[in-house]
């Protein structure tokens, strides 16, 4: 077996990579999570989750992954029978649909082609169509991690509101919350599922919800039978108090760490190196893309996701390949393409605790992987990143 020396380069579009700060943090013993030491740890991470989720409304938190998110939103919103369009922009997007129709939900799926952002006017042609409002919601990733595609959630919000839709609006956060601006309370979104992992730093296995007035107000009315994720067991006055089974103190431990490193680069901050070093990887892949090599797969700049690049090998040519490569030779991990883009694409994360090295030394493992497995390509991509980043601010 190979030994790895040196530093494990993570550039996976998730889990991320955890600071040490945050893992130190966790370094600790376990508290009584019904004390006011634990709740006063719990409130200040609350009352920080608002200021990056941009609301004043209610966030509820779990023991789970994103995915146990998602069921959340479902099953406190929906009754037996009731329809929800899915607005397609990638895996994850239909991955949430499945999970509706296994509550026995109408899933309508509005189609779109994965290489491109959703199109506000095709959401709001088909919610004018619906007069009789059988939609009860619309379902969106914000920042598709399958494809690298970001959804302009504030267009599509106006799309709704311009068709004079009651419908939920339920928006994924997972791969943007904390990398990228989303604004809850500004945007209109109703519930907002989001997860631990990414830009949040931590481990996986908490998960968030961010809960309107009226995502609270169909939640009484909602048949669908739940009891762990049961909203009504878990709220106080506006505010989560209570947990279904033990709440996990040392995740609480981790997001105090992580929301006062947050605090401290300002939101706005974080911002903006996320853009500059998505940037950068996507000067390195145009280059790539000389002499017929891998392309960039979201099409319009407009959407490329500042969280996770897609990148399309080409035709003939094996993306696990390349990832293996990166992994066995220079203990760079990469994400895989999913779904129908297995093979396909490889998947650079370039979100959370990262800066310019990490990204520079991570591209030129990739433009080494590419030339050891004979993908086609230009030559000089690393070069490329590194001038943008000399200029860039």
């Amino acid at each position: 077996m190979a030994v790895s020396r040196g530093y494990h380069f993570y550039q996976n579009p998730g889990p991320t990579n955890i600071p040490d700060r945050v893992l130190r943090a966790m370094d600790r013993g376990a508290i009584d999570f019904t004390g006011a030491q634990f709740k006063a740890i719990a409130e200040e991470c609350f009352a920080g989750l608002k200021r990056v989720f941009k609301t004043e409304q209610t966030i509820l938190a779990y023991t789970a992954s994103g995915h146990g998110a998602w069921e959340a939103a479902l099953v406190n919103l929906f009754s037996p029978g009731d329809k929800v369009l899915v607005v397609e922009s990638g895996y994850f997007s239909l991955n949430w649909g499945m999970r509706a129709e296994a509550f026995g939900l109408e899933v309508e799926t509005l189609p779109n082609d994965w290489r491109s952002a959703v199109s506000p006017a095709k959401l709001e042609t088909r919610l004018r169509e619906d007069r009789e409002h059988a939609l009860k919601a619309v379902l969106v990733v914000h920042n598709e991690t399958s494809t690298g595609v970001l959804n302009d959630i504030a267009a599509l919000r106006r799309a709704i509101d311009a068709a004079k839709h009651p419908a939920l609006f339920l928006v994924d956060v997972i791969s943007s919350l904390g990398s990228m601006d989303f604004r809850m309370d500004e945007w209109g979104v109703d519930v907002v599922v989001a997860g631990s992992q990414k830009g949040l730093m931590l481990p996986t296995g908490m998960a968030f919800t961010g809960v309107s007035t009226r995502a609270i107000a169909a939640c009484a009315e909602a048949k669908l039978p739940r009891v762990y994720w049961d909203w009504r067991r878990l709220l106080g006055e506006a505010s989560q108090a209570y947990w279904n089974g033990t709440a996990p103190v040392h995740f609480f431990y981790g997001l105090q760490e992580a929301l006062r490193m947050i605090e401290e680069e300002g939101l706005d901050n974080i911002f903006v190196r996320h853009h500059r070093l998505a940037e950068a990887t996507r000067r390195a892949v145009r280059v790539w893309r000389q002499n017929d090599g891998p392309e960039i797969f979201a099409i319009d700049p407009r959407a490329q996701s500042d969280s996770i690049t897609a990148v399309q090998v080409p035709e003939g040519y094996d993306a696990d390949k390349v990832r293996q490569l990166c992994l066995d030779k220079f203990n760079v991990s990469l994400g895989g393409g999913l779904d129908r883009l297995k093979g396909h694409v490889f998947r650079i994360g370039h979100l959370g605790d990262l800066n310019e090295p990490m990204i520079l030394g991570s591209l030129a493992a990739i433009e080494m992987a590419l030339e050891l497995s004979g993908v086609p390509h230009g030559k000089g991509g690393v070069a490329a990143a590194m001038d943008y980043l000399v200029t860039a601010e």
